[in-house]
């Protein structure tokens, strides 16, 4: 069970050509009184419930911006056009970022005011000067975007 009290209430809101337009889209439909929002995408549909309790908690506590993030085990190379390696970033200083990921609902609305543009709301934040922070991600929440997730999906969740 949740330790965070969950709305009845639904609204479905069509999504738009971009991310950042689904993204704003639900932010125009939501509730005045909502302070706390979670941005989500279906690919990560395993990602537990205990995943979204400690990212609110998070920006309850104070911070404007929370992702998860898992470390990075591989080497990650920087290259340029050509396919030349131009560097090699300290892998211990980089996490590969999951969703949900969640806001202080003002630090959002202005990320996407700004015109803006980013792969994910967090890289919105970032853009227009705010801090995001990074917690524990976790395995579950990974993406299904191919067969072999579909199949790994599959294993967990069993027969």
């Amino acid at each position: 069970m949740s330790a965070h009290p969950r709305s009845g209430d639904v609204t479905v809101v069509g999504g738009g050509a971009e991310r950042t337009a689904s993204v704003a889209a639900g932010l125009a439909a939501l509730r005045d009184d909502v302070d706390v929002v979670l941005v989500h995408d279906a690919a990560r549909c395993l990602a537990p419930a205990s995943l979204f309790d400690r990212l609110v908690e998070a920006v309850r506590e104070g911070a404007d911006a929370v992702v998860p993030g898992l470390p990075v085990a591989d080497t990650i190379k920087v290259v340029d056009a050509t396919g030349a390696v131009v560097g090699t970033p300290d892998r211990s200083t980089l996490r590969a970022v999951q969703t949900p990921q969640a806001f202080r609902r003002s630090v959002l609305v202005a990320a996407h005011a700004s015109g803006a543009d980013a792969t994910d709301d967090a890289g919105l934040v970032e853009r227009v000067g705010g801090r995001v922070l990074v917690i524990d991600g976790d395995d579950l929440a990974f993406k299904v975007t191919t067969a072999a997730d579909l199949e790994r999906a599959d294993r967990i969740l069993g027969p």
